[in-house]
């Protein structure tokens, strides 16, 4: 995706998420962490699923692994530019890694790419799309 493109596809999720980022002066950082923030937000929603919390419900099981599967592929796009601001979390570690921090946004693309028929298959896709979040967040995230 280009840049110009990624901003203004950006503008619904910076709106949402702008209160939790309000002091975010940088705008690609803003986009960037309102794009990792609704891909969290889907994965609450399958965490809610998977506690029992919420009734599980296959399609809106399967709508947020769509998502985040779409979304995941393009996190490299969101981070393309090395852009900084105070309250970030990404660490530098990423554009000196670049291959293996984009490798990495696929591996979560790959781990929410299923579709989930029973409640009982909501657990074990789960627990990859967390491993795959850890992993990543551990070696780029403060």
């Amino acid at each position: 995706m280009r840049l110009p493109a990624l901003i203004a596809s950006s503008a619904m999720l910076i709106a949402t998420a702008s209160v939790a980022h309000d002091d975010v002066q940088n705008h690609m950082v803003r986009a960037r962490m309102a794009h990792m923030e609704m891909i969290a937000q889907h994965t609450k929603t399958l965490g809610t699923m998977a506690k029992g919390a919420t009734a599980f419900d296959p399609r809106t099981a399967n709508d947020a692994l769509a998502t985040i599967a779409a979304s995941a592929k393009d996190i490299p796009d969101y981070f393309e530019d090395p852009a900084t601001d105070p309250k970030s979390e990404a660490r530098p570690d990423i554009w000196e890694n670049w291959d293996r921090f984009s490798a990495m946004s696929l591996a979560l693309a790959r781990a929410s790419d299923t579709k989930i028929a029973v409640a009982d298959d909501l657990r074990p896709a789960l627990a990859q799309i967390g491993a795959a979040c850890r992993a990543c967040h551990e070696s780029y995230r403060d």
